[in-house]
């Protein structure tokens, strides 16, 4: 092959000579022209990069494409999900829970331990926000439908037993509507042997020496007559129906039941008299439920009628002296 040769002017000769070149010189070239190639491939490289996408990125961005919308239906479902589950918790607590005379379940309890969880691994995405923001409302649901299952669990079991317990529920009078009156009702009354103003924790309801006294539920008899633990009631009777119910009858002349004996709605407990921190004949009744005193005459719907039902009400709530 014919080498070439390069040549250069020479403005004091005014002649073309040749160039003589070394190794260096050399060098110097060959490394320019690599250089400017490497550089020329990877602004080329990079151009291509961000005007034509590959294969893979192509894919991936399918992929990513893919998991925005399903993130965007799982919050949509989520969503639907959360709007039944409310109406779920909204029926347990005003309607089976009701009907069953169960008390509701508060929201501090139904959200119980929905804060405190760590999200920090789910940090330094693109879509760091919407990624924490689903897991926690997954994570709130699923403990608010785990609560809901116990609930209706519970339900259940009540509504297995409802014969049950509706006979147990104190739902009469103690004493016959016709051989009684009420006196005074619950709330703040003026004791009339202790002189002054306390909270009248029943209903009295005055009757001859001997009235009969009847139970007001099924249950079992804890308490017959004078005892420590019913100080002030003189001789009294207290029925423990189950459920978190009991009932107080005070005030007795005489007892006839004793402890631990099972007494049905309607069965004689004792006769009407005065014993105790009592200033006349009357039974004073009262109505636990779970250890706490509660107005007894919303207990008496079973012997009364509508009418009658307000008129009792009316008389109960007026502010009076108590028999005891």
């Amino acid at each position: 092959m014919k080498k070439h040769h390069t040549y250069k002017f020479n403005p004091h000769t005014l002649s073309y000579e040749k160039v003589k070149t070394n190794f260096k010189d050399t060098l110097k070239k060959v490394s320019f022209s690599v250089a400017f190639g490497v550089v020329l491939g990877v602004v080329l490289m990079v151009i291509g990069m961000k005007v034509f996408e590959s294969p893979k990125q192509k894919m991936l961005q399918r992929e990513l494409d893919v998991m925005e919308r399903q993130m965007d239906n799982m919050r949509q479902a989520v969503k639907r999900n959360e709007a039944v589950l409310a109406d779920l918790e909204n029926r347990d607590n005003s309607i089976y829970r009701t009907l069953l005379q169960a008390e509701p379940i508060v929201d501090s309890i139904r959200r119980a331990g929905m804060t405190g969880q760590n999200y920090d691994e789910l940090e330094g995405f693109d879509h760091s926000d919407v990624i924490k923001q689903t897991a926690k409302r997954i994570d709130d649901f699923s403990k608010r439908l785990y609560i809901q299952s116990k609930s209706f669990d519970e339900v259940y079991k009540m509504a297995s037993t409802k014969k049950e317990r509706l006979d147990h529920v104190p739902a009469i009078m103690p004493l016959r509507k016709n051989s009684c009156s009420i006196i005074s009702g619950f709330g703040t009354r003026y004791h009339p042997i202790l002189h002054y103003r306390r909270m009248h924790t029943g209903v009295d309801l005055s009757a001859k020496t001997g009235t009969p006294i009847y139970a007001t539920g099924d249950g079992t008899v804890q308490v017959a007559g004078r005892s420590d633990q019913l100080a002030g009631y003189g001789i009294a009777v207290l029925v423990n129906h189950g459920f978190g119910y009991q009932t107080l009858y005070g005030h007795m002349s005489e007892v006839k039941v004793r402890q631990g004996q099972k007494v049905k709605r309607g069965e004689l407990l004792g006769l009407v008299g005065s014993t105790g921190l009592a200033s006349g004949p009357h039974c004073h009744y009262e109505v636990w439920l779970n250890g706490k005193k509660v107005n007894p005459v919303f207990y008496f719907f079973n012997d009364l009628t509508p009418q009658e039902y307000e008129q009792v009400i009316e008389a109960a709530n007026q502010e009076n002296q108590c028999l005891s």
